[in-house]
């Protein structure tokens, strides 16, 4: 790492001053194909959001930087990969709710196997009854009024100065190599989501429903929008793109995202 990308964290102090913005136009046809093909040929049913995730993580293995996040104005490396979502659920009364969940990842995964821990992190998580541990600390934490300033205060403060504790990073979404959300399956359009200046989201990507392709002008074939909000401290501009360049190139040709060397065993990590 250069003198300049150390000190620019100096400069630009906060996440907030240092969000850039940018919109990726996928081809939602070359996705969909994939997906399809898949189905018919294993019996295996792949979403949008995993394909986007798996090449994202991939990418991210060829080029480590973009799992950089910043604390104190010091660059950091994880030791680890994660990606968190929002996901709907229903209450046992049929009203709508949320749940966060962070999906771990592994060096050996490829496409099938996230998909597969994505898929069964959401089927636990749909149970009315089930609240996983970000939901039981927030409601401790609104339990008692005055409560949600002190608890957040005191994880602000141990926070910046590293300390802290290892159960909270681990059930916080705010802790997370990337942040994503897919606003199509609410049929709403992608957004330009802030990066959060609690925990160490560097990146936050957000997917929109399907537009037509007027970039090539025909309208018959659909885009994908993929809007993304990075703090550019993490790496340079250069460095990033090397990885969108790698990112694109797996959604351009999604059979990639299977590769060999994945191994057979999937961890569910506990959300």
């Amino acid at each position: 790492m250069t003198a300049i990308e150390q000190a620019v964290p100096f400069i630009m102090p906060k996440r907030v001053d240092a969000q850039n913005f940018v919109t990726e136009y996928l081809d939602e046809e070359i996705i969909k194909n994939y997906i399809r093909d898949v189905r018919r040929e294993r019996g295996i049913h792949i979403s949008r959001m995993a394909v986007v995730i798996t090449a994202y993580y991939l990418a991210a293995l060829k080029h480590p930087y973009i799992n950089r996040f910043i604390m104190n104005s010091r660059v950091y490396e994880r030791n680890h990969f994660c990606v968190s979502f929002v996901m709907l659920k229903n209450r046992a009364d049929g009203t709508p709710d949320e749940t966060t969940i962070k999906v771990y990842m592994e060096p050996t995964d490829n496409i099938f196997t996230i998909n597969e821990r994505i898929n069964a992190l959401i089927e636990k998580n749909s149970q009315p009854v089930h609240q996983n541990s970000t939901d039981r600390f927030a409601a401790f934490m609104f339990s008692m009024p005055l409560l949600p300033h002190l608890v957040m205060g005191l994880a602000r403060l141990l926070d910046r100065a590293g300390l802290l504790p290892r159960f909270i990073i681990n059930l916080s979404p705010f802790h997370t190599s990337m942040f994503i959300t897919n606003l199509a399956s609410i049929n709403t359009t992608h957004i330009y989501h802030h990066v959060y200046e609690f925990g160490t989201t560097s990146v936050f990507l957000s997917m929109g429903k399907s537009i037509p392709n007027y970039l090539t002008g025909d309208l018959r074939k659909k885009l994908l929008p993929l809007s993304v909000v990075m703090d550019e401290r993490i790496c340079t501009g250069h460095d990033y793109a090397m990885f969108n360049k790698t990112f694109r190139q797996l959604l351009t040709n999604p059979v990639e995202l299977e590769r060999e060397e994945a191994g057979e065993e999937t961890v569910v990590q506990e959300a």
